[in-house]
């Protein structure tokens, strides 16, 4: 399969190139024909400290952006060998991890889910997988409602994976082997030759790994190619494509009792005995994506981005269902569920800079319009086993016998949305952002069981921001902000009868801040404050025991980062967060006052290297969590924890020796829970070493 899927990247890359070159031909001249020879794509590697972010759409620093954004950088990863979304989010602030049903990355920002929130150099990212960080220049984690650029979604922000571009002539091969029979090789392969204007890259990866969890295991391989044409001249278009196939044990963690999680050792699997064949999920994602960009003048510039992406996910799963507590015992149910996705968007948008009545206007013109498809197969879920719940014993499992379908859907997700943004320069300091979009979202569900009725609604909805900044001088940025986003009925799931004539869930955010660039732009600083409020949050009325707009949920919050960035001295990032959640409205009274799960009231992140005589380099970071809530009830909670890692490198021209030190202390601890449950709960990994070797020319 990973073969096949190969060559086919390859020959539709290579049709795509051949398809391009006549028109190409016209505008590609000699540098001395024309001196520009300045190259602007996103990605180009920052450092520690990041300066400007691809957030706004709009090529303007972070000082300008009256909203909080995080930027993980490349060097981050790097030197924390950082090989998921979950471990590069641990450097920020007001993220919370869920297990994803163990099959895809999930977390809460600001108290909020952020399943569907996943984006890929601009574009909507929402199937339900894990990803891969090889073709990962950075990431970025927009805080609070995006909606005024991303349309739907983003209660408490979204998180856009900036990939890397053929920017750059580099040859990097690295090679890791680690605790639990872990090992991984990458590859990045990049030319950019300014003569010609053209440029290639192809990173890749494979992954082998073991676990600390029993019977867990991964199985990994992923391929990126990309294409530059026109780089320094005024049309550029860029091709990429990614494909990336997944297989692991679906593992859902361990059950809780008396409100903790039980104490058992943390490898304990409560599955089927044979979890390699009944409970794995598997996931395929192949996407492509072109960009056209036209500069007309130093004034005006057209971009038009396409992206088109198929995702395949087959999942087995055994998984703890209800405990007894007075019995002490597990009960296991087991299930399947399929999904097919295919999916595309195009994304124009027009970017002006204009002098007006004595102000200076960057103004970006934008419409959208997306269309995904989305097949679900799912068989209903039995018991295959009651089992103590300290000592269980794993039922073998036949995955044939599950006959029963409980769900054969199709849904169609249509998007159209128009958007305007305008960075208005006042002169003295003065600056406003100010932000509208109007969506037309159209979803339908084709339910194919006898005796079901197919469902469907549209939703027009206005996403408006303004935001309002100080500059009193280059260092120094202060800003006042509001904002509002919008969360339809199933999203990116299936209607169902239950929320088909439910309007929209919205969310508003007020927020304060400051942001600080000090010591020539070595040292970046942060801070925010903030008040988040979603109203009419679905939920089931236990009077009426219907799906109702039944709730309001509000965080009231702060957040601090910083980021230092002295390459031949000490490189750091460090950041904290205070989030207050509480369900403030509710038609059910035990609600009213509950906190948000996965989300815990304090957390504080840092992380620290040091060089040493340019060649050598010492690290080390500590990751603070506090109690979080396993379920909307708040009967479960998940203690707090305190993990440190290390690291050291040295570099011998091109090589680079690194070795990472995890959760030193081997602290017992739950790393992730699962949101909705109080009974399926995620052990963090015990003390491990990785060791990588890499070779960059």
């Amino acid at each position: 399969m990973l073969i096949r899927q190969t060559l086919g990247l390859s020959v539709a890359t290579i049709a795509m190139i051949a398809v391009s070159l006549p028109a190409l031909a016209e505008d590609t001249v000699s540098e001395a024909e024309n001196p520009r020879s300045d190259i602007v794509v996103n990605g180009v590697a920052q450092g520690y400290v990041s300066v400007d972010t691809s957030a706004a759409k709009i090529p303007v620093p972070l000082r300008d952006i009256p909203q909080s954004i995080a930027v993980v950088p490349a060097e981050v990863l790097r030197d924390q060998r950082a090989l998921s979304v979950q471990d590069a989010l641990k450097n920020v602030p007001g993220v919370g991890f869920s297990s994803g049903d163990g099959q895809r990355d999930q977390v809460t920002i600001r108290g909020f889910t952020a399943i569907a929130d996943q984006f890929v150099d601009g574009f909507r990212d929402d199937a339900l997988y894990f990803r891969d960080l090889s073709n990962v220049e950075r990431i970025e984690v927009i805080k609070g409602p995006a909606a005024v650029l991303y349309g739907r979604g983003s209660s408490g922000g979204l998180i856009n994976r900036v990939t890397k571009k053929p920017d750059r002539d580099i040859l990097s091969v690295t090679l890791s082997a680690g605790s639990f029979d872990s090992y991984r090789g990458e590859f990045d392969l990049g030319m950019l030759d300014p003569r010609s204007h053209v440029g290639f890259r192809l990173t890749g990866a494979a992954e082998d790994n073991g676990s600390y969890r029993d019977q867990q295991f991964l199985k990994r391989y992923a391929i990126a190619p990309s294409f530059l044409f026109g780089a320094g001249l005024d049309t550029t278009i860029l091709f990429q494509a990614d494909y990336l196939t997944d297989r692991r044990v679906m593992d859902l963690g361990i059950p809780a009792l008396n409100g903790r999680p039980v104490d058992v050792p943390r490898s304990t699997y409560y599955g089927a005995a044979n979890a390699r064949e009944a409970d794995f999920v598997e996931s395929e994602v192949f996407s492509q994506r072109v960009a056209i960009t036209h500069r007309f003048s130093d004034a005006l510039s057209l971009r038009n981005g396409f992206n088109h992406y198929n995702y395949q996910l087959d999942r087995q799963s055994t998984n703890p269902a209800l405990v007894n507590p007075v019995a002490q015992t597990v009960r296991l149910d087991h299930s399947w569920f399929n999904r097919r996705e295919d999916g595309w968007s195009n994304q124009t948008e027009l970017t002006q800079k204009l002098a007006l009545a004595g102000t200076d206007h960057t103004i970006l013109y934008g419409f959208e319009i997306a269309q995904q498809q989305k097949f679900a197969l799912r068989s209903a879920a039995r018991p295959v086993a009651v089992t103590s719940i300290f000592d269980p014993v794993l039922p073998v499992v036949d995955n044939s016998s599950f006959t029963i379908i409980i769900d054969n859907s199709k849904t169609t997700l249509k998007t159209r949305g128009l958007y305007v943004q305008d960075l208005i320069d006042f002169g003295h300091g003065f600056k406003a952002m100010l932000g509208l979009r109007h969506d037309w979202f159209i979803q339908k569900t084709d339910l194919r069981l006898s005796g079901q009725t197919d469902l469907a609604r549209t939703d027009r909805k206005w996403s408006p921001r303004a935001g309002l900044l100080f500059q009193p001088d280059d260092t120094q940025s202060y800003y006042v902000s509001w904002s509002r986003s919008f969360q339809p009925s199933g999203e990116t799931f299936a209607l169902a009868a239950s929320n088909a004539d439910i309007a929209p869930e919205q969310t508003t955010n007020k927020e304060i801040g400051a942001k600080y660039t000090l010591l020539g732009g070595k040292l970046s600083l942060q801070a925010a404050a903030f008040i988040l409020r979603r109203t009419g949050i679905k939920g089931t009325n236990i009077a009426t025991q219907r799906v109702e707009p039944i709730g309001t949920q509000r965080t009231r919050g702060f957040e601090i980062s910083a980021a230092l960035d002295l390459p031949e001295n000490i490189r750091a990032v460090a950041g904290y967060a205070y989030l207050d959640t509480r369900t403030t409205e509710s038609a059910t009274a035990a609600f009213i006052g509950k906190r948000a799960t996965l989300t815990p009231l304090n957390s504080a992140n840092l992380f620290v290297t040091k060089t040493i005589a340019r060649r050598f380099g010492l690290g080390g970071g500590v990751n603070y969590v506090d109690d979080r809530w396993a379920d909307p009830q708040n009967t479960t909670v998940l203690p707090s924890y305190v993990t440190f890692d290390t690291m050291a490198w040295a570099q011998f021209g091109p090589v680079r020796l690194q070795v990472n030190a995890y959760n030193l202390a081997d602290k017992h601890y739950i790393v992730s829970g699962h949101g909705t449950s109080p009974i399926l709960n995620i052990p963090g990994a015990p003390r491990s070493v990785m060791g990588t070797v890499s070779v960059t020319f």
